[in-house]
């Protein structure tokens, strides 16, 4: 039975037992987070994953707000701002379709990453000392193939052959297995995406590999396979030629909304550490 999903801590529930080389780690204050250590390419072939750290948080309370709201952004940054080189240009590139909702979490995000590194060229010495110490950062919003004609990948190489970032960040919506994985689950990762690969619409994977620079995934699983729901619940393969969709929570505008902003105001606390919530908020 093939579980299509994007999730790594779904792969380690279907692989029959915890192989070596592949290490679960456990903790979490307002997420319940659930890192997976793949500790090689090798290790990581049973469940379809390259090596590297997958960290999943876990919260119903993504779609909506949550008194809680601030805690749930620090916990994330903290999280995020493990995988982050110390120093450097960072790109951030939201990935996805803004015109089909459950596709449009990237560009959302990307809407609201704060964008600096223009200020290294247009301030001057007399303007606020402040902002000469914002970290340099670009943001990318790089459409799909059948809007621009261009894959992804492509975007994305020739701006870091251009501005040379240490890191990418990628954003992106996700496919889950577990319809209860819907909107509530945030994944980040070091190594790398292909995107549109939990709908089988693979793309060239963003990578070190790819791109010659560390990539850091981070998405929510915003769409869910039906045959995958169908042979999760019977426990039976389905045949692959019947019909097929893929099913969306009913309040996908709303997770969108909520989802994109604590994701990108959890960038934006990490990259830029000198700002605190309220800063960050007034912005």
């Amino acid at each position: 039975m093939q579980i299509r999903t994007d999730l790594a801590v779904e792969r380690t529930i279907s692989a029959p037992s915890m192989l070596s080389g592949i290490r679960q780690i456990k903790r979490g204050n307002v997420f319940n987070i659930t890192e997976v250590i793949v500790e090689s390419n090798e290790s990581g072939r049973v469940i379809g994953k390259p090596k590297g750290r997958y960290i999943t948080l876990e919260s119903s309370e993504l779609s909506r707000f949550s008194p809680k709201y601030q805690q749930m952004i620090e916990e994330f940054s903290e999280e995020i701002s493990e995988l982050i080189p110390d120093k450097g240009n960072i790109l951030v590139v939201g990935l996805g379709n803004r015109a089909i909702t459950p596709d449009s979490l990237g560009p959302r995000v990307a809407s609201k990453v704060l964008a600096t590194r223009h200020l290294q060229t247009e301030l001057n010495e007399n303007d606020d000392e402040f902002l000469h110490t914002l970290r340099p950062v670009s943001v990318l919003a790089s459409g799909v193939l059948g809007e621009t004609g261009i894959e992804t990948a492509e975007i994305i190489s020739a701006v870091c052959e251009k501005i040379k970032p240490t890191a990418v960040i990628a954003v992106d919506a996700l496919a889950c297995a577990d319809p209860e994985r819907l909107g509530t689950t945030i994944q980040m990762c070091d190594s790398g995406i292909s995107p549109g690969s939990g709908v089988a619409n693979h793309r060239r994977e963003l990578s070190l590999k790819t791109l010659g620079v560390p990539v850091i995934a981070v998405g929510i699983p915003t769409v869910v396979d039906l045959h995958t729901i169908a042979e999760s619940i019977s426990g039976q393969s389905i045949d692959k030629q019947s019909p097929n969709m893929m099913v969306t929570p009913r309040d996908i505008d709303r997770l969108i909304e909520h989802s994109a902003s604590i994701i990108a105001f959890g960038i934006n606390l990490a990259l830029q550490p000198d700002l605190s919530f309220k800063d960050l908020q007034s912005l």
